[in-house]
């Protein structure tokens, strides 16, 4: 009998509140590698502290989190990220009186070190693993030009760059497409396309439902921080709770439509 390959990531009972407010209550789910798993809700859902406790930037109260079977809810982010998890937030997060290239050049030398120490230079690995990273998203920008001078889109394609030069093995994308035009979310979904391929494993947090249901394999939908729905995405507008609570009959209809043969298939 074969075995069962283990999950990437494994989430048990996991649980964070501020106060008196559950922002993330008893969630439990996996990943596998190679999957894309979305994230839907509502704002306040939970979701953006779910990823914050994957990648570390704050400490579950309860349950535990598994990365390729080694416990990490209690370990640092950069640890984390140099375990192979790596991070695009909603936010258009970098340093902005930096280049574009200096940024993506400091994911890459400090995202990914095994050692001890930081590397204090930028090695030649260093700038060609920086250089494909950019090459890849397909930044098309000068790379001296500061990064607050940046349109939305090419500071968004600028993130994605910096998170896969740390040669992520899990990607958490939240809101990649938050702000963006329809034809700038085409670029994008193609963009994670092209990583799927490659064989990254994502979890994606978004709003923008076409965008979240054309690419999951499988979808988790949250609610005052429980989950209310895990499955495929064709069988999300069939779901009356969800319906109820989120999505409302209108955009079932229009979800319906999107997830017909459209969901990536592994």
């Amino acid at each position: 009998m074969d075995q069962v390959p283990s999950p990437l990531l494994d989430c048990r009972g996991v649980q964070k509140s501020f106060g008196a407010m559950v922002a993330v209550k008893d969630l439990s789910f996996t990943i596998s590698k190679g999957e894309v798993l979305g994230i839907g809700g509502p704002n306040g859902a939970g979701k953006t502290t779910l990823f914050e406790l994957i990648s570390g930037l704050s400490p579950a109260d309860k349950g535990e989190i598994l990365f390729e079977g080694r416990r990490i809810e209690s370990a640092p982010a950069h640890s984390i990220c140099h375990l192979g998890i790596a991070r695009v937030f909603q936010s258009n997060a970098a340093f902005d009186s930096l280049s574009a290239q200096h940024n993506v050049l400091i994911a890459a030398a400090y995202g990914s070190s095994s050692g001890r120490l930081p590397p204090l230079t930028f090695d030649p690995s260093i700038r060609r693993r920086a250089e494909w990273a950019l090459d890849f998203v397909g930044y098309k920008k000068s790379l001296s030009v500061v990064v607050r001078n940046l349109p939305v889109l090419d500071r968004k394609l600028l993130m994605i760059a910096s998170a896969i030069a740390t040669e992520p093995k899990l990607l958490l994308m939240d809101e990649p497409v938050g702000g963006l035009n329809p034809e700038e979310i085409d670029q994008v979904m193609e963009l994670v396309k092209r990583l799927i391929a490659n064989g990254v494993t994502i979890m994606l947090i978004e709003h923008v439902m076409r965008f979240l249901v054309q690419l999951s394999t499988r979808l988790i939908i949250m609610h005052h921080g429980e989950k209310i729905f895990e499955g495929v995405p064709q069988s999300l507008a069939r779901d009356d709770t969800v319906k109820r609570v989120y999505l409302g009959e209108r955009m079932s209809k229009r979800l319906a439509a999107y997830s017909q043969g459209s969901a990536i298939q592994q």
